[in-house]
């Protein structure tokens, strides 16, 4: 099963941190090669160090997925390094908390730019490769926060978030005619190096609104985006699949209980 993602080529943006770094490893540890796209030169040389480390193939290219000129390039040198794009998972996100009352215009449109004008600037500088190759895979990373749920101070979060299921709906069928499919992964609370700091107690709470009883692991959301990439998945496309422990099943904390 999924043995069709080895020696691919796949782009992972935001790939040095957080689940953009677990889908890599996901990906690499498959036997594919994975290009990191990451602002931040040595977070991403680690992240290819520890690819290497356990036997993967990866590089790095500075981007600024909010940038077409610097998404072209990106696409490009993984052309260069790999021999072509097989697999974009366009991953990259910011998350900053702040409420309505206190945003900005520019607040808003800086995360419209990096959650979802990137999207469809890495989608756009990748056509012409899965055209040329006849085939190609697109994962997006959306979240549960804005199609399914509400969190305060994340308005201009979530509404980028929707706003890549909107977009991927007519990619799906914009794709199609490359023999490309797109999807998107939906996470919840996944532990990741951000929640670090937030205490043993913070992490317990969160834990428990989940029936799982536990936060995601970024594998988790890795393992989801390895199987819209296969070939195994190859007759879905414009879908997107919730990967959160069940969290947004409940009515409220009483049903928790109830379990």
């Amino acid at each position: 099963m999924l043995t069709s993602i080895a020696g691919k080529s796949v782009i992972v943006t935001g790939g040095s941190k957080g689940i953009g770094k677990g889908i890599a490893k996901v990906f690499a540890a498959k036997g594919a090669k994975v290009m990191i796209a990451a602002r931040g030169e040595e977070a991403a040389k680690l992240a290819v160090a520890e690819i290497e480390a356990a036997g993967g193939t990866a590089a790095y290219h500075l981007t600024d997925v909010a940038d077409w000129t610097s998404v072209q390039e990106m696409v490009a040198a993984t052309v260069g390094a790999f021999g072509g794009v097989d697999i974009l998972c366009a991953n990259a996100g910011i998350f900053p908390q702040m409420k309505m009352v206190d945003m900005s215009p520019d607040d808003w449109d800086h995360v419209m730019s990096v959650n979802l004008k990137s999207s469809f600037l890495c989608v756009k500088a990748c056509i012409p490769i899965f055209e040329a190759a006849g085939k190609g895979r697109v994962v997006l990373t959306s979240s549960i926060t804005g199609p399914v749920t509400g969190f305060p101070g994340w308005s201009h979060y979530g509404a980028s978030k929707s706003g890549q299921l909107g977009f991927l709906k007519t990619a799906a069928m914009e794709l199609s005619r490359y023999n490309t499919t797109i999807n998107a992964v939906m996470p919840g609370n996944i532990f990741t190096e951000g929640l670090q700091d937030l205490g043993e107690d913070y992490l317990k709470t969160m834990a428990a609104s989940i029936p799982l009883k536990r936060l995601g692991a970024v594998e988790d959301i890795g393992n989801a985006a390895l199987f819209f990439a296969s070939d195994e998945a190859g007759y879905i496309t414009g879908q997107q699949i919730v990967v959160d422990g069940g969290q947004i099943l409940p009515e409220s904390l009483e049903a928790i209980e109830e379990i």
